[in-house]
């Protein structure tokens, strides 16, 4: 596999890029290889500087969810580009946009578009902090809801330790107000109630986690986060960047039956463009202004752009079907590899929900950030390396999803089974 051109393009960014790239995991620190520099992609298969074609699992991150380069998506990009870029004014397409969000989310009553995931998660704390009058956040070990200064905390070993800052830049002040606890952990969340009573303004979290891999919630989890949320009168937050349209066309909180105060999107709602939302129950957004003292702006917010991908992915997504065919390739890849694992006796384990899965390099059962940190990195690395040069992309990092999208064929899946036994064969 030919790497030339990757590894050229490579050291002519690190002049003007850090790192050389834009965003840190694209360096491929973790598992010491060239980041690939990708030239296009096509369907469920992208293609680097370097003419070798993959079959891609990382999807963007998970919003290609029809595959690259979907017809009808690229269609109506077109389309809305002929009548121009960016207005920073209302259009009725955002607004059909909205309708269609809360139409599918349970939670979500009114809805504000924003420019990415980041941007939505920064805002939702912000709003409930106004809408509560109160000044603290809760927070999950291994959930990332953005590079926002709250959320880049860490926790002491002791419970409900207020957090220290996990990155240079970040005011002590800022994250003095963030607490962080263990996911899947309701003992502890509950003796952060005891201690901070009536000044803890929310709670978020990713109802399936998906930055530390796929971690699903424990049986009563959820339902707990909104019992004690309720009886508190702090606000729910679900981030449902990842898992919005993803696991079900009304999000995690559709597929667990639990509907949070206020939830985050993205990704998928953009059809791969950038694009975020926030959005709730009406009597929390309407303090946004300009009915409101909660202050929040964007030029190019609603983007037209953004918002027509996102309505043709969403308007294909509401077929019938279409998340029992996620599922089911997603149970048949995750199954398959797993069991090749169990083959050549390699330590894993795998976690999945609907076409979300992550494979981790521990024997151990992996339920929250402690357990994932177990995970072999090592040979993950190798994993990866040997993956990628059988064709197969995944992400760069042992913590990290992946995803299938409705692109690919069970061809496709059949194919990376194959790359997996030869890989763990050779490992």
């Amino acid at each position: 596999m030919r790497t030339e051109k990757s590894e050229a393009l490579l050291n002519r960014a690190k002049k003007v890029i850090p790192g050389g790239v834009n965003s840190p995991v694209r360096a491929y620190k973790a598992v010491d290889e060239i980041p690939r520099f990708i030239e296009r992609g096509e369907g469920a298969y992208i293609y680097d500087v370097d003419k070798n074609r993959y079959i891609d699992y990382v999807c963007s991150w998970g919003p290609l969810i029809l595959g690259h380069a979907d017809p009808d998506v690229i269609s109506a990009i077109q389309e809305a580009s002929y009548k121009g870029t960016s207005y920073g004014a209302p259009t009725l397409a955002e607004v059909e946009l909205a309708e269609m969000i809360v139409d599918a989310v349970p939670s979500v009553e009114k809805v504000r578009l924003v420019n990415s995931g980041t941007e939505a998660t920064m805002s939702a704390i912000r709003l409930a902090r106004g809408y509560t009058n109160r000044d603290i956040i809760i927070k999950f070990e291994g959930c990332y809801h953005g590079h926002g200064d709250s959320f880049l905390a860490k926790a002491g070993s002791g419970v409900a330790t207020f957090g220290l800052p996990d990155s240079l830049g970040v005011p002590k002040d800022i994250v003095k107000n963030s607490i962080t606890l263990p996911f899947n952990n309701l003992d502890t969340l509950k003796d952060a109630f005891l201690s901070y009573k009536d000044n803890i303004a929310a709670v978020i979290v990713e109802p399936v986690a998906g930055n530390m891999g796929v971690i699903p919630p424990k049986e009563g989890f959820l339902e707990g986060l909104r019992e004690l949320t309720m009886n508190e009168k702090s606000v729910l937050i679900f981030d449902e960047v990842i898992t919005g349209f993803r696991v079900n066309y009304g999000g995690a909180q559709k597929l667990y039956g639990i509907t949070p105060d206020l939830t985050c999107l993205g990704k998928i709602i953009g059809g791969g463009l950038p694009v975020g939302a926030y959005g709730g129950k009406k009597e929390i957004m309407n303090y946004i202004a300009p009915e409101g003292g909660v202050y929040q702006a964007g030029t190019l917010s609603g983007n037209p752009l953004a918002v027509a991908a996102g309505i043709a992915t969403l308007k294909k997504l509401k077929e019938p079907k279409t998340y029992d065919k996620l599922d089911e390739m997603g149970d048949f890849l995750t199954k398959a590899i797993f069991d090749l694992t169990k083959k050549y006796n390699i330590k894993a384990t795998a976690n999945r929900v609907g076409s979300m899965f992550s494979l981790f390099f521990t024997n151990e059962k992996v339920t929250d950030y402690n357990s994932a940190k177990k995970s072999d990195t090592k040979l993950f690395a190798s994993y990866f390396k040997k993956m990628l040069s059988n064709g197969i992309y995944i992400a760069p990092s042992q913590f990290e999803a992946s995803f299938i999208s409705l692109a690919h064929t069970y061809s496709d899946l059949e194919k990376t089974i194959e790359a997996a036994d030869k890989t763990f064969k050779e490992l």
